[in-house]
């Protein structure tokens, strides 16, 4: 995900672009090493099983590994193409490419975990900047009966002459605008903490909140604060529960709670 916060407005979206986020994504897990990065070779079909780990059948049949190449080419087409024209509003462009790459189910596995990762990605090309500092999978986890409700009602549709996209788009919409009011009530939380601070304790949190972590060295190089005072801060900031400490001696560190 760092990497898509960092360089959002360098990574075209195109099939080449979406393998290697899959590759990056499953780098660390040893059992998806055979097929990272490469679209899927064998049937994965959603399935229900019951408590003893039996399947009870298919829930929802994705696309055939035969067809799974071009229609992804279709759906990056697609995107593409709209991004560019303005015909759509570019949340209904998010909402559509992820519930059809959801029911393509182009790799293997990882699926749904880039899922999340492309949406952020189309979201900060979109110019929802805001993406990064809440969480939109925290609130697809709360409500996942909804999300799979929503998911299964569309993508029966997709590939009829009746196509539904409300039951996904709506939840996706009210998500995004659940992720925007606990960003909001975040942000009311911090300007109300922080508007007690002293401007140093302010300034060393926005360093931390910067880098991911502060050092007493750091924080006296960018302020101009004295080590000593540095520190009485950091101390303060701790005690505080806004700072948690980490390590100890040269090693010490610290890191937003």
């Amino acid at each position: 995900m760092e990497t898509i916060f960092s360089a959002f407005d360098a990574i075209p979206l195109d099939e080449n672009h979406i393998c290697q986020l899959h590759r990056d994504l499953l780098a660390h897990s040893t059992k998806d090493e055979r097929h990272r990065g490469n679209w899927k070779t064998l049937a994965n079909n959603v399935e229900a099983f019951d408590e003893g780990g039996r399947s009870l059948g298919v829930v929802f049949a994705t696309a055939s590994p035969f067809d799974t190449p071009g229609r992804m080419s279709e759906l990056v087409s697609w995107q593409q193409a709209h991004e560019k024209d303005g015909t759509f509003h570019p949340l209904l462009i998010v909402a559509v490419f992820v519930v059809v790459f959801l029911e393509i189910h182009p790799f293997q596995d990882g699926n749904g975990r880039l899922s999340r990762a492309l949406t952020t990605l189309l979201l900060l090309r979109a110019g929802y900047t805001y993406v990064p500092y809440s969480s939109l999978e925290s609130v697809v986890e709360q409500n996942k009966e909804a999300y799979y409700l929503a998911l299964r009602r569309t993508q029966g549709t997709i590939r009829t002459d009746q196509q539904d996209w409300n039951p996904w788009v709506e939840f996706f919409l009210r998500s995004l605008q659940r992720q925007k009011q606990r960003l909001e009530r975040k942000i009311e939380r911090e300007r109300i903490l922080l508007g007690d601070l002293p401007e140093l304790s302010v300034s060393i949190l926005e360093l931390a909140r910067e880098r991911g972590r502060v050092t007493v060295m750091d924080a006296a190089k960018a302020t101009g604060a004295s080590r000593n005072t540095v520190k009485d801060h950091l101390r303060a900031l701790t005690e505080q529960g806004h700072l948690t400490l980490h390590g100890a001696g040269r090693g010490t560190w610290y890191g937003l709670n």
